[in-house]
């Protein structure tokens, strides 16, 4: 029988385990031992190894001198494996255990051995290049607009009497700050994200249940499958490094908006909003269908009937390319100066006659008495509306209120104006968009090509439609307002009826309920956004520092929370590819089956570093 001395003798050496981040490969280390540590670190942190072979083929190969200085692509390529750290073999284990203890448990995880770079591309490094890149895109894109829209919107100055700009300090400028913003919750969101989804592996682990046994509910709270895309969204914290400006409260809108959108989806997918039909046996069979009339376009009434409201009463706290849009496009109701008007006078501008239509709902809409018939009446102008003397003191004598005097001068018929504003103002506006929609063609170029008439059919077919709806819209608005003086006594809702205008102008959003989504949403917005202000400037509500920030991370966390558990809410393809991105996944869509996949599509959706 053998002795124990003699048993250990005779086994081999095990070797000691390597550390994390380290390589036993010789190779590997003197690739560490030749390559400059700044190099390696300003390669890794900058481009990744894929990258870097492209560059090197179309790029550096071309010139005898850069090839010669700059490293080859095997080295490079080693460099970024020796610099991969390696789960340990007790994490290996530990992420195997969870995962046969819990099914759902190693889905993150997953997602982030799919996301990581084959090319040995570090997740932490792979992190902060993406964050860099979105600074630096965020930076120029900012300089490019900022320097477009001083070109387009800049009056001409006299340099003597203008003052001169003062430079601001670099940490004030809104294009830093908003770029390190962007780029912070970038880097932030997707550690916090990798973080929690490892923090709730480890907790599902047989070992750690001591832990769960005396803290139920916090590990009730870290080990749910949607902990991970709660806790990643505190990175939109990082919003407020951009100062508190309009922009950062579209942002804020604009996510909150699309999360809510994704929640309506899952809802309705779900069957949680038109519920299920049943069988003859009274079983659950299938969802109900969308009713026919539903839509995005339901929001226009009441988003029109805001901003009517708004843009008469609250002016600052209406979105001004709305009203800059609308005055422009309403020459037969804004009427510009005569030609043979004395230049010593002044004309009223639009801004100066909606101003005169509030004091006149206030006023309780005052009838009119015509100058032209009665030029010894003091009163027949109100002195709270007298910056539209000029306007209505040449109108027609048969006008009997004060709104169609200053709307219509010329006419004494509110339905004539309403058709001859059909008249001037459809034409444009259908050229107008013909224009815009033809510009947003030409990176479908190919469907022109292979399909010419139904795409020209199509493209006109559009236009037409948004310039009826846009027409209908503003041409109803300000008719309303003689037809409510029309019809309703003079007392009856004398200020609300202009959301009462606005909510009947809305309705023209039905001719372009399959295409206006767009715009829908958009207008909505701005509506919420000019809601809001209304509120807190006649104290309806009290604004909390910091709001927009906060209604940010919830919507964050509301996308976060409905990509997991239905990637499919997402409708776009892009955009879920994008939310991947975002968590460190890949450029991946993963609402498509795997099993739909073949082995030579896989090589094209698994991630690549963009």
């Amino acid at each position: 029988m053998a002795s124990p001395a003699g048993q250990s003798s005779s086994r081999m050496p095990v070797p000691a385990p390597a550390a994390a981040g380290t390589s036993s490969n010789p190779s590997t280390s003197s690739v560490k031992a030749t390559v400059d540590p700044i190099l390696r670190n300003a390669l890794r942190y900058t481009i990744s190894a894929r990258e870097y072979a492209l560059l090197h083929r179309y790029v550096l190969s071309r010139s005898r001198v850069l090839k010669r200085r700059v490293p080859a692509v095997e080295t490079v390529q080693r460099v970024y494996n020796s610099s991969r750290p390696r789960a340990s073999l007790a994490e290996t284990d530990r992420s195997k255990a969870a995962a046969a203890a819990t099914p759902g448990v190693a889905v993150a995880e997953e997602r982030a051995d799919l996301g990581a770079s084959p090319s040995g591309d570090d997740y932490n490094a792979r992190a902060i290049r993406h964050s860099i890149r979105v600074f630096v895109a965020t930076g120029a894109a900012m300089k490019l607009w900022e320097s477009l829209s001083r070109r387009l919107t800049a009056k001409q100055q006299d340099p003597n009497s203008s003052g001169s700009r003062h430079k601001r300090p670099i940490y004030h400028s809104p294009t830093l700050r908003l770029s390190l913003s962007l780029s912070t919750i970038l880097l932030l969101y997707r550690l916090l994200f990798r973080f929690f989804s490892r923090l709730r592996t480890h907790l599902l682990d047989p070992s750690a249940a001591p832990f769960r046994r005396r803290n139920p509910r916090t590990t009730f709270t870290l080990t749910s499958p949607y902990a991970p895309a709660v806790g990643a969204s505190l990175a939109g914290l990082a919003l407020g490094v951009y100062p508190a400006q309009q922009l950062r409260v579209s942002i804020a809108i604009y996510a909150l908006f699309r999360a809510l959108e994704f929640g309506w989806n899952a809802a309705e997918d779900g069957g949680m909003v038109w519920g299920w039909e049943k069988t003859s046996n009274g079983k659950l069979d299938k969802k109900r269908a969308r009713p026919w009339w539903w839509g995005s376009w339901m929001l226009q009434p009441f988003a029109f009937g805001q901003l009517l409201h708004a843009l008469v009463f609250d002016r600052d706290c209406f979105p001004s390319p709305y009203g800059d849009f609308i005055f422009k496009n309403s020459s037969s109701y804004l009427h510009p100066k005569p030609e043979d008007f004395p230049a010593s006078l002044k004309w009223p501008r639009a801004y100066d006659v909606v101003d005169s239509l509030a004091q006149m709902a206030r006023l309780h809409w005052p009838p009119f008495v015509s100058p032209t018939l009665f030029p010894t009446k003091d009163d027949a102008i109100p002195p709270s509306v007298a910056a539209i003397a000029p306007l209505v003191s040449g109108a027609h004598p048969l006008i009997t209120s004060l709104s169609c005097a200053a709307l219509h001068p010329a006419d004494p018929s509110c339905s004539r104006t309403f058709l001859t504003f059909w008249l001037r103002s459809f034409p444009p506006l259908t050229r107008l968009f013909l224009l815009l929609y033809s510009a947003l063609l030409l990176p479908r170029f190919r469907s022109l090509y292979h399909f010419p008439v139904s795409t020209i059919n199509n493209l006109l077919a559009r236009a037409i439609r948004t310039s009826v709806f846009v027409t209908g819209s503003i041409s109803t608005a300000w008719a309303s307002i003689c037809f409510f003086q029309t019809w309703f006594p003079r007392g009856f809702f004398p200020t609300q009826r202009f959301f009462l205008g606005g909510f009947v102008a809305g309705f023209w959003a039905w001719v372009e309920r399959r295409h206006g989504r767009g715009v829908f949403l958009y207008s909505a917005r701005a509506s919420i956004d000019s809601l809001w202000k209304v509120g807190v400037k006649r104290r309806w509500w009290r604004a909390m520092k910091g709001g927009d920030v906060w209604l940010f991370v919830l919507a964050m966390m509301l996308t976060g929370v409905v990509y997991e558990r239905d990637a499919r809410a997402v409708r776009e393809d892009n955009l879920r590819k994008g939310i991947s991105w975002v968590r460190g996944e890949g450029w991946r869509d993963w609402a498509v089956d795997p099993d739909d996949i073949d082995d030579d599509e896989e090589a094209h959706v698994l991630p690549k570093d963009e």
